[in-house]
Formats: structure tokens, sequence, C-alpha cells
């Protein structure tokens, strides 16, 4: 029992899923028998949010509260052409002010984070990618707006868009639904179903019960110091590393898979049927574990990590920016995530280890006129990827002070953007990881209780 409440006290948000789950069935098993109209099921939805934020988050679900109606007297006062640069601003005024007052009370006053605070900040930044997501269909006039209209309808037509923002199933962990998709979704879902979710919700929580116990399988492996060995000064080798950022990204792949039941039992993500006529039930992810850790290229992980998000930001920012679109993309995405000292130093390394990436193929690729050769570098490819993507997410997890200056020699890519002259340069790019710093800096946060590896 003392195993189990640990493990559930550790995955908080991963349980709040879980639980959700069954009023996610209810509501589907509702909606499609004809139990409830239009309005009542953007009003279920919408409640189910509000109770969720509130049971789950205490006093700290006003962030999120307090957005939504921002959000809604923006969409009524302020029209298409000038409505997203009102949202997006307001919307990461809010969302910075409370990282920075989240690194005030942890660099500063050094007292514990909240878990209810925390819960809040990662729900309040899937809102954000709503929110501004609804402010560039307006903008674009891909959605009908509350415009020119009666007050009555006004109120009537508001009600999608606050259903949107607080739907239950992806309040706590997403994916990002695009707001046509979950509006044509509440909409037909009486008249077209689709297929009972039951089929597909075995099979999945299987694998978010296998992600979960093969990331405490390699934790307690961690505890046990096994991969010590490998540095001759006691400290965890390269392997240790590659490990220890394992079991870091397990965490995501086990809460993405959670939030994919969610949206499906609820009766989100149905995508039509395969060649087997068997249902397909992939339209909502954010990303499948073995297509993402089998990248051979680093920007190919970039995009298919998180990918509803990698998704947004290629439209908010990329496809918006008028120049050094990457960095820019890059660097947002630091803002969005709250500017922590090592998840800069993470973004900014990852833009960097992109850039490369693509100068790397360009120039190597035309070069690779034998299978053999080809088959060599995509191996290699393949480890430099694995190498470079542990240092990003050991730097942007372990996010403090004092692990970023631990890190801040490590070199991950010393060549690449100005020479591109062999192969070689990948095996030379491996040898600039800083062993030493990268291996101080993991053992400092987990001696330190910042990152804690339960088995």
């Amino acid at each position: 029992m003392g195993l189990l409440s640990l493990i559930l006290h550790e995955n908080l948000q991963l349980v709040y899923q879980l639980l959700t789950i069954p009023f996610a069935l209810l509501f589907y098993c509702l909606a499609t028998q004809g139990c409830l109209t239009l309005i009542n099921r953007h009003v279920c939805l919408m409640l189910g949010g509000f109770l969720l934020a509130v049971l789950t988050m205490g006093p700290y679900c006003i962030l999120l509260f307090i957005t939504s109606i921002v959000f809604v007297l923006l969409v009524f006062l302020v029209g298409p052409a000038h409505i997203h640069p009102w949202i997006f601003g307001l919307q990461m005024c809010w969302q910075t002010f409370w990282h920075f007052y989240i690194q005030y009370q942890q660099y500063w006053l050094r007292d514990a984070m909240d878990p209810r605070l925390s819960l809040a900040m990662s729900a309040l930044m899937l809102l954000s990618q709503r929110v501004t997501s609804v402010s560039m269909d307006l903008q674009e006039g891909k959605v009908a707006g509350p415009f020119n209209r009666s007050f009555r309808n006004q109120v009537s037509s508001i009600i999608p868009f606050l259903s949107y923002a607080f739907y239950f199933p992806a309040l706590l962990g997403g994916p990002l639904c695009p707001v046509n998709t979950y509006m044509t979704f509440v909409e037909q879902i009486t008249i077209t179903p689709p297929p009972s979710p039951l089929t597909i919700l075995p099979s999945k929580l299987l694998q978010v019960l296998a992600l979960t116990a093969l990331k405490y399988l390699l934790a307690s492996f961690l505890q046990s110091s096994r991969l010590r060995s490998s540095s001759p000064v006691g400290s965890p080798g390269i392997p240790w590393i590659w490990v220890f950022s394992l079991v870091l990204r397990l965490n995501y792949y086990a809460h993405w898979k959670a939030s994919e039941c969610l949206n499906n039992a609820a009766g989100l993500g149905f995508s039509g049927r395969g060649p087997s006529g068997g249902a397909v039930w992939d339209r909502l992810s954010d990303g499948d574990a073995w297509e993402i850790e089998s990248s051979v290229r680093i920007s190919a992980f970039a995009r298919r990590w998180n990918a509803t998000t990698a998704t947004w930001l290629r439209r908010l920012v990329f496809h918006r920016s008028s120049g050094a679109w990457l960095l820019a993309t890059f660097a947002f995405s630091a803002l969005w995530h709250g500017l922590h000292p090592g998840q800069v130093m993470g973004f900014l390394g990852w833009a960097i280890a992109v850039l490369a990436d693509h100068r790397l193929h360009a120039h190597v690729g035309p070069r690779l006129s034998t299978p053999w050769r080809k088959g060599l570098f995509t191996c290699l490819s393949w480890a430099y990827t694995q190498v470079v993507i542990a240092w990003v997410v050991a730097v942007t997890e372990l996010r403090s002070f004092e692990t970023a200056s631990l890190l801040g020699g490590v070199s991950i890519i010393h060549t690449g953007i100005s020479s591109t002259r062999a192969p070689l340069k990948i095996l030379r790019s491996l040898a600039q990881v800083n062993r030493k710093l990268l291996c101080s800096a993991c053992m400092f946060a987990y001696s330190s209780g910042q990152v804690t590896l339960h088995a």
C-alpha cells in the first residue's frame, strides 16, 4: 500500500485523467442516445471542466476562470480584425505573470510549489493554446463569431466558445483540438455518432500502464547505480544520462496516451475506418512513443514531439514571423513554458541543433551512394539525435539556476552550421558533449530533490 500511495501521489495528474474517463463515457452514452440537446451537450462539457478545475486545483482554478471571462468579453467586444492581438497579448501577459510568480517562490523564497498551482499552470498553458487558436480562426474568418447579431443571439453563440475553452476531456492534458473539429463533433454526435470507444480504450489504457511501469522500472534501475560505473570518478556516464532523460520522456508519453484515452471516451478523435474495417482513433494525439523515439533526425523529433503543440507553434509563430522563423518559434516556446533558465538554454540549444540538422543532412545526404553508407549514416544520425534530445530534456526539465549554470558549458553542437564537410562531423559532434558537466548537473538535481525517480 505504501508503494501504491507513493505512485499515486507522484502521478496525480495522470490519476485525475484516468478517474475522469467514466464521466466521459457517460457523456458519450447520453449524447449518442439523444438525451442531450445541442446546448445541453455544450453545457455538460463546460460544467464538467468547471467542476474538474475546482476539485483538482482548489483556489488556483481562479486562474482559468479569469482567462475564460476575459476571453468571452473580448469575443463580444473586439472585432475580428483586432481580436487576435488582444487575446494573444493579454493571455501571454497573464500566463507569464504566474510563471514569474512561481520562479519567485522557487528561487527567491525557496518555497515548495503547491501541486495544485502546478496543475493549474499546466491547464492554463493548454487554455492559452485554445483561446489563441480561436482568436486566429476568428481573425482569418474560419469561424463565425457573435459579431453583428442581436444580444440574445450573441449570448447563445458564446456558449460554444466557452464550452471549447473549458471542455473537461482536454482540460488537464490536451491534446489541442481545432475549434471547428470540436464544434462539428458536438453538433453531429447525435446525428452521426462515432463508434463505441470501448473497443479501443482497453488497449490504450494498457499502453498507459506499460509506459508507467517502464518508467518506474528504469527509475529503479537508475537508483541501483549500475550505470555509474561507466565513469571513472564515480559520477554517472552518458548511459545513465540517456536513461535519466528517457524516464522523463516516458512520463510525457504516459500522460499523452491518457489524454488520448479521455478524449476518445467522450467520442473525440475518431478518424474513420481502416483497411480492415476497424475503427481508427488517431485524430487527436500528441505523439506515439515508438515513432518519436525512432526518429533519425532532430527536426523530425521536434515535429513529432507533442505534435498538436508543435502544430500550434508553427501556426502562431513560425508562419507569422517576418524573419528567423525557427529561432522565434523556439524562443516563444521557452516563454510559453515559463522562461526558467534551463528552459531558455534547452530550447535555444534545440533550435541550434535543428538548424545544424538541416545543414548536415542537406550536405551529406546526396553523397551517400551505397546502401551500407546510408545505413551507417542513419544509425549514427539516430544516436546523435538521442544524445541531443537527452541533453535538451535534461536541461529543460531541471530548470533551476544551479543546474543551468552547471550545464552552461555543455556544447552539443560544436560545428554543423558553419561547416559541413563530411559524415564524420556526426562523430565529432557527439564528442562535443561535455560529460562531466552534464553528469554533475543531473546528479545535483537528483540529489537535491529537484527531480525524483521513485521506484
